[in-house]
């Protein structure tokens, strides 16, 4: 198998490189259940974040990423923005998205009182992967329509041209591979 090697925050990882269409591969990094990973960058990540009052993922991916931060910034709260509307919310708001790595449409849903929340506070954007921007643009919509603002958008890794973005800050940059 063709992997990549990635070094983040001190970690060394090889990643899988997987054919995501015809053209293109990426190098597969998942931090579901990768604590070293998520704990080694969460710090590295805190220090570049400006003062923020809420701290905004997408299941699932950015939630290990999130929770850490939320400890490193001593934050008692963070929000998740779920990825279909579940029963127990009151007035949803809700927006789509087609990321590179679901490549369909999907949901992001912010319950009532998670919206209230963020109405009016500065908020940072977290994912684990920034690469085309599609699911961090419809996070930042989702919370703008919260009446949450949006005052920084961070990842552990740019993927591919996210990484000449100047909006987004990040730890390292991983490259995309055409076919």
């Amino acid at each position: 198998m063709e992997t990549y090697p990635l070094m983040v925050a001190g970690i060394k990882r090889e990643l899988p490189i997987i054919p995501i269409s015809d053209q293109l591969k990426i190098a597969s990094f998942v931090i579901l259940g990768d604590a070293e990973i998520v704990s080694a960058a969460a710090p590295l990540l805190a220090e570049k974040l400006t003062e923020v009052d809420y701290l905004v993922t997408a299941e699932a991916k950015g939630i290990p990423l999130v929770y850490e931060l939320s400890k490193q910034l001593n934050m008692k709260q963070y929000i998740v923005a779920r990825k279909s509307v579940k029963p127990y919310m009151e007035e949803p708001l809700v927006n789509q998205v087609v990321s590179i790595t679901t490549q369909k449409e999907q949901l992001l849903c912010l319950d009532r009182k998670d919206a209230d929340v963020i109405k009016g506070k500065r908020v940072a954007l977290i994912d684990d992967v920034i690469s085309t921007g599609e699911s961090i643009k419809a996070l930042e919509e989702l919370v703008t329509k919260a009446g949450g603002m949006v005052v920084a958008k961070a990842a552990i890794l740019a993927e591919g041209d996210a990484a000449e973005r100047n909006d987004i800050l990040f730890l390292e940059k991983l490259p995309v591979f055409t076919v």
